[in-house]
């Protein structure tokens, strides 16, 4: 064990609780008798009340002493009983009790004291209240002590590191912080061996429930012994880190001893419990930049991927300020309706995916980062440098992995679609502008898994004469007229998907052969040709392709017109 670079004075607290047996140890108490339950002296006193104010049934009245003149109790035995079955701990009787309520037999669970001569309720409140403060008074003032100096250093920009070495100097024993998964964010005082056995032996021993025995008092700090290595035994003070209602972990006081003295055991709980809330403020610190930087790399992500930069200069001083190499070849990555439309807390979901896909198939030696624009997840991620071949190699394989990753994570079909590789910073929005064309064509097409921009040559090799005029009055002539009528473009477009086979469509629509061939002859009459002619299905189709080309690229160029661009 390392020792502790800082020694501060051991703070002297009184842990002796308050019994009956300590109470008639005072001066105050001396000649007083105990007439009944002799053998229950160690029951513990938290307050004093005169008979007058004992709040009515069913208040309980545990660790509660009542005060009582004699006269007040005799022929009292109703209310002695009462006041045994509602758990008070001793009845003070100030003064002589009658032997008539001696004989009638003084209720069993109850202490009954005798004073010698009357002291009056006035002095054993003071009594009771003296005693209370002399041990209240020395916890709170070392709480103020540990928790002064733990929130100077955390003003001063102390990290954990230097939040719990302070704790380990304060307990003069090691001491950890673990987060909400178990795992050491912090430590101080242990060497490597003591560290891991330590660290599995905690992790394990907060991980099991608290007895419903000990619930109320072992909620938020629980001690437990735990096993350090060399099978040596220790014990473990450890209190839970909240923010707000949320559980963020716990701070943990170690010390290599199975039992440990009274005073100690209260100090490292006063100590946990205060350095439990500065380490949660810093816990929340740590978060709110590590989120601060998140939300900055997700913004250069989003321009990237839009190509929003006024200059090259922006583009490679943002970049570098991300640890980004805006030389590198990069490829581009999009998935849309991952999540359900009617998910609850849809912005978390799309979040945790956001970090889940960004650590799909990891690799040290590329980079890759994730973004959300509206529904549509994008990983922008580097390349190795080679040629075309390999390139398209490695972003098959990566897209394929995502696709699956995904598919897993989602528990459905997903389609990941990727443009061409991107060569400097400056490409990848023409990348991503392919990737979600693609992915777009896909999603009108139904199709799932990994689709390049190149999969789809037959719609790509449209791309020049999508916006021509020619195009256009093909739209128009084909297409259009179609949209009308009910289904009538879906029936044309899956019996063109079945080469013209009148039964085969007729199965994948799910609907009669008859049907179908009367939806034909509506449609034919629609654009003037008759559909069941093979020169009249191409040109059919070829509208269709570029209908379907000039949609997903309108999408897009909507979905990339960024406000203020």
């Amino acid at each position: 064990m390392a020792a502790p670079i800082t020694h501060y004075s051991e703070p002297s607290i009184d842990t002796n609780e308050l019994t009956i047996r300590r109470l008639l140890d005072e001066s105050l108490m001396s000649g007083a008798r105990v007439v009944s339950g002799a053998d229950q002296l160690d029951r513990e006193l938290t307050w004093i009340l005169p008979l007058t104010e004992v709040p009515p049934l069913p208040n309980r009245l545990e660790a509660v002493a009542v005060y009582a003149r004699a006269e007040a109790v005799a022929g009292g035995g109703i209310l002695l009983a009462s006041l045994a079955s509602r758990g008070a701990a001793v009845l003070v009787v100030d003064g002589p009790i009658s032997a008539e309520v001696r004989h009638s037999g003084l209720p069993t669970g109850l202490v009954v004291i005798e004073m010698a001569s009357r002291v009056g309720f006035a002095a054993l409140s003071r009594l009771f209240a003296t005693l209370t403060l002399n041990q209240e008074v020395p916890v709170m003032r070392y709480s103020m002590h540990v928790h002064a100096l733990l929130a100077r250093l955390f003003h001063r920009g102390a990290g954990l590191e230097i939040l719990i070495r302070e704790v380990c100097n304060l307990a003069r024993n090691p001491a950890m912080v673990l987060d909400a998964g178990g795992q050491v964010v912090a430590q101080a005082g242990l060497n490597a061996n003591d560290s891991e056995a330590l660290t599995a032996s905690v992790r394990r021993v907060l991980a099991t429930g608290v007895p419903a025995a000990r619930r109320l008092t072992a909620q938020r700090c629980r001690i437990e012994r735990v096993v350090g290595a060399g099978r040596g035994a220790w014990t473990s003070i450890a209190h839970e880190v909240k923010v707000g209602k949320a559980f963020e972990g716990w701070v943990i006081v170690l010390v290599p001893y199975a039992i440990l003295d009274p005073q100690d055991l209260a100090r490292h709980r006063v100590l946990t419990e205060q350095a439990a809330a500065v380490v949660g403020v810093e816990l929340l610190r740590q978060r709110s930049v590590v989120e601060a930087e998140e939300r900055a790399r997700d913004d250069f992500i989003r321009a990237l991927v839009h190509g929003a930069f006024f200059s090259d200069h922006e583009l490679r001083a943002r970049a570098e300020h991300h640890e980004i190499d805006p030389d590198s070849t990069f490829g581009v990555f999009v998935a849309r309706g991952l999540l359900p439309k009617t998910v609850r807390n849809r912005a978390a979901r799309m979040l945790r995916l956001v970090r889940y896909a960004a650590n799909i198939f990891a690799d040290q030696s590329v980079r890759a980062d994730a973004t959300a624009v509206g529904d549509v997840l994008v990983v922008v991620r580097t390349l190795r440098d080679a040629d075309e071949p390999v390139l398209s190699h490695e972003m098959a394989a990566f897209a394929q992995s995502m696709c699956s990753a995904l598919e897993l994570r989602c528990g459905k079909a997903v389609a990941v679609a990727y443009g061409q590789p991107a060569h400097g910073a400056r490409e990848v929005s023409d990348s991503y502008r392919d990737a979600q064309i693609a992915s777009d064509i896909a999603h009108r097409l139904g199709r799932t898994g990994a689709t390049s921009h190149q999969d789809l040559r037959s719609f790509t090799m449209l791309a020049e004469i999508a916006d021509s005029e020619e195009s256009r009055q093909l739209i128009e002539r084909f297409v259009e007229p179609l949209r009308s009528g009910p289904n009538l473009l879906e029936t044309l477009t899956g019996y063109l998907a079945r080469g013209g086979n009148i039964t085969d469509a007729a199965r994948t629509l799910n609907v009669h052969r008859n049907t179908l061939l009367n939806k034909l002859d509506r449609i034919s009459r629609a654009i003037g040709l008759d559909i069941r002619e093979p020169e009249n299905q191409f040109t059919a189709c070829l509208a269709i392709r570029l209908d379907t080309l000039a949609e997903a690229r309108a999408a897009t160029d909507r979905q990339l017109c960024l406000p203020g661009r």
